[in-house]
């Protein structure tokens, strides 16, 4: 049997690929636990700066296995990382969604739980749960308010209609749309432009956009002056100030 989750490292950017297209790359307890790996791998990896998630053939993820679920009555919730290996804890470092095709229910919570998405141009988004007498509750409800506008959440979450890239993009809730095959090659290319940068300083931005999103704003730069004082005073930031002077490519550390 050949594994659930494929993945390449080149050029400081892991591509996590979901490899399970005869059931459109739906997520069952033992994919879940190799996404998860995967993740546990791109965070403690120094050679890996940015990860790009994927899906093989015509669907990005068709979410929960059903079959698997009905079968055994187990859910695909990793030990260290909740629902499908990513929805409780994504990876500290940034992680770009590759999507070609349908991400729905279960799918569309792993892109959501993603930090930048871009998509095909035939992609569809959607939280299809309540039409199944269900609540999306792998991050759907909660994080798709966080991502576009509360009033279009709410429409999406409770009607269960998916949109399009187009309209996705219009709602900033993807990044880029390219033709259909080359997400990917457009995931990768975003992905570099990332990896080019200081992998502390990128890891704690990342940490502070999240951690940020309910902090007062009274208490917001109290709290966020710990991380930047760690980085600013980190050899990489030294080695910025340096390569900026000599006017040459920063050689980074990750210190």
């Amino acid at each position: 049997m050949s594994a659930p989750v494929r993945m390449d490292v080149r050029d400081g950017i892991a591509v996590i690929t979901l490899d399970r297209h005869e059931v459109r790359n739906a997520i069952d307890q033992p994919t879940a636990e190799a996404i998860a790996a995967a993740l546990d791998e791109l965070d403690d990896r120094p050679d890996i700066r940015v990860g790009v998630l994927t899906g093989t053939g015509a669907v990005f993820s068709a979410g929960m296995d059903l079959r698997a679920f009905s079968a055994t009555g187990e859910r695909p919730v990793s030990r260290t990382r909740g629902g499908f290996g990513i929805v409780e804890a994504p990876p500290a470092k940034p992680l770009i969604a590759a999507v070609e095709g349908k991400a729905l229910g279960g799918g569309f919570e792993m892109v959501l739980a993603c930090d930048l998405v871009v998509a095909a141009d035939d992609a569809w988004f959607g939280l299809p749960e309540v039409r199944r007498g269900l609540v999306a509750a792998a991050g759907g409800a909660l994080r798709l308010p966080r991502r576009i506008p509360r009033s279009v959440a709410m429409e999406l979450v409770l009607t269960g209609e998916p949109v399009n890239a187009a309209r996705a993009l219009e709602l900033g809730l993807v990044n880029r749309v390219v033709r259909p095959g080359a997400a990917v090659d457009e995931a990768r290319t975003l992905a570099a432009v990332i990896a080019a940068n200081a992998p502390l300083a990128v890891r704690t931005a990342k940490l502070l956009v999240g951690r940020s999103a309910d902090w007062p704003a009274e208490e917001a730069f109290a709290r966020q002056a710990p991380y930047t004082d760690a980085v600013r005073s980190s050899n990489d930031a030294a080695e910025g100030a340096r390569a900026f002077v000599e006017k040459r490519a920063p050689e980074w550390t990750g210190t």
